[in-house]
Formats: structure tokens, sequence, C-alpha cells
């Protein structure tokens, strides 16, 4: 039997080394439209489970069309901090996970736990599963979590208020600000762009960097991709795969029917 190493996590070691990695919106739930997106020269790509129509079989076959872009990171965004759900992408081979709606330090080192075997957590063991290779990584479930990468999802005012107690929970190796519904619940639902909201944000992103941690966000508004970068994020997702179809789609449209 060969021996296969365990797949290096570019994109981890490159937010703690402070570069900046952009990255894109996957929600279409396609195989097809992840590899393209995939050889387009971004830094990862996020695969959406919490707002997009995937569930594991079809992350599962993303991750799959991803393999011959290895220095695209996929990231997975899963429904829910849920250590069952947790568990079964880790054993589909996910390294990288963006975990929703953290409010508090505890549920921030709940969702580490759920990435670490015992006795630094609490993930299930399976023996021969994709995240070992089958059973074709040597030491696998020693060395996993050395190239797993936590980010935690702020995006309440909850979440604000406690943001330097999760940053600072060790195994977090990134804290992500969601701008759609921390918008909403302050009062400006629809309107990321609204000067307070902007405000908020990019000192939020000085809150992270000041932590020690290491801030991300996505926005498909230049100016303001630009602005966060500038305040300290650190992985910035710029676009949406369904935005660009739509507009572009929308575009090309137009162009002919004028």
């Amino acid at each position: 039997m060969d021996v296969v190493d365990l797949p290096v996590n570019h994109f981890k070691r490159a937010i703690h080394a402070g570069q900046q990695q952009i990255g894109l919106w996957s929600s279409l739930a396609s195989n097809i439209t992840t590899e393209v997106l995939a050889g387009a020269g971004f830094d990862w790509l996020l695969i959406d489970a919490e707002h997009a129509p995937n569930d594991l079989r079809t992350v599962l076959g993303q991750l799959q069309a991803m393999t011959e872009y290895p220095m695209t990171q996929p990231i997975v965004r899963v429904p829910a901090n849920d250590k069952i759900e947790i568990k079964r992408y880790l054993d589909a081979g996910v390294q990288s996970f963006l975990v929703p709606m953290v409010e508090t330090a505890e549920e921030a080192r709940a969702a580490v736990s759920y990435t670490r075997f015992s006795p630094e957590g609490i993930r299930g063991f399976a023996g021969v599963s994709r995240s070992s290779r089958f059973g074709r990584i040597k030491d696998y479930h020693r060395r996993a979590h050395e190239e797993i990468c936590i980010l935690v999802q702020v995006e309440s005012a909850r979440g604000l208020e406690n943001l330097e107690a999760i940053a600072g929970v060790p195994g977090v190796d990134g804290v992500f600000i969601g701008p759609g519904d921390l918008s909403a619940e302050l009062g400006h639902l629809g309107n990321q762009g609204h000067p307070d909201i902007v405000e908020l944000i990019e000192k939020s992103i000085r809150r992270i960097v000041a932590a020690g941690n290491r801030a991300g966000i996505l926005t498909g508004d230049e100016a303001l991709a630009r602005r966060y970068m500038a305040a300290g994020c650190v992985y910035t997702a710029v676009g949406l795969d369904t935005g660009i179809l739509a507009r572009g789609a929308e575009a090309l449209a137009k162009k002919y029917r004028d």
C-alpha cells in the first residue's frame, strides 16, 4: 500500500503568516461550476452548506472536483455548530471550516473540540475514511489537527460583545464577520453598506487583529473590500458565483435587447 502524506492546508498557513487570501463564495451546489471556479485563480472557495442547496454528498463531489487545483483551498460553511455535522464533513476530507452564528467563547471552544480527537477534543474515530485517504496517511489521527482550520462566524450583537473572548480561544484560526445578519439585527436589513455598519465592521476587524487573531469577511463591493483589507482583514471573499452568473447573464441579455 502506498503511503500518502497529510494534505497541506496552504490557506491556514497563509493567514497565520498574514498573507492576504482572496476568495469567492460558491453556492451553486455543482461540482462542475466548482471545478471551473477552482481554476480561476482564487486562493480559496467557500462551499456553502448553510444557505445553499448543498449536502454532504454534493460537497464531497465538489471536494473531488477541486483536487486538480491544490492551491485553491476549499472551505466549507457547515449548516450549524454541531458535532455530528462537523464529524461527517471531517470524515469526507474537509480541512477548513466556517462555523456560523458563534456568539460566545464557549461555542467557539465547542467548535474546535469537534475537530480534535481525544484527549484534546471529542471527534469520533473513523479508521478508513476519505480524510485519512482510506487509511493511507501515516499517523493521520495524531496529526490531522495540524492542517485543520477553524473559522468562526460572528454575525450578531451578542457575538460582537464577546469578540475578544472568541478570538482568544485556542484553535480558532480566524474570526469571520457576517455582514448580512449583523446589519439586519442592527436595523439595516439589506443595507450592508450603511455608514454605521461599515464603521462597525472596520472597528470589529481591528478588534480581532488586536486580540491576536485573523479577520475575514465577504463583500461584493470592491471599495468596501479594499477598506476592510486596509483595516486588517486577511481573508476576503470578493463575490458570489450566483451573483456573477445572474448579473453577467442580465448584462448580456440587455446588450442585445437594447
